[in-house]
């Protein structure tokens, strides 16, 4: 797995840039702690090194995932284009998450970046 570390005036945001995918919480908490150990707690993912299961919200594994960096205190952008997804419940996740602010929805990496920077 590749990750880049981006600096900004001293805020440090992980991009991971790989097409590796995550596939379950495990696999998340292992990615938040590495990224930790380097030094932030801030990440960039993109839609495509998640597996498709995230995105249906019966698995549950969206929820396991996100658990994993609210309990680490981490933060998250997830980067795609998520209108191609017709569940009104995930849209709504969606919408919730990035309300909440530790996770977000976003359609491009600058986007990712200033949603992180200012949490």
């Amino acid at each position: 797995m590749e990750i880049n570390f981006l600096e900004f005036g001293g805020d440090k945001i992980a991009e991971i840039s790989t097409a590796v995918v995550i596939k379950d919480a495990q696999q998340a908490a292992e990615l938040l702690m590495n990224c930790h150990y380097s030094g932030t707690d801030k990440l960039i993912v993109y839609e495509q090194s998640l597996t498709p299961d995230f995105f249906d919200l019966k698995t549950r594994l969206a929820g396991d995932i996100l658990q994993k960096f609210s309990t680490y205190d981490g933060r998250l952008a997830i980067v795609g284009d998520f209108s191609k997804y017709t569940s009104q419940s995930l849209r709504d996740f969606i919408y919730e998450r990035n309300k909440m602010g530790r996770i977000s929805f976003v359609r491009t990496k600058e986007e990712a970046v200033k949603v992180l920077r200012r949490s």
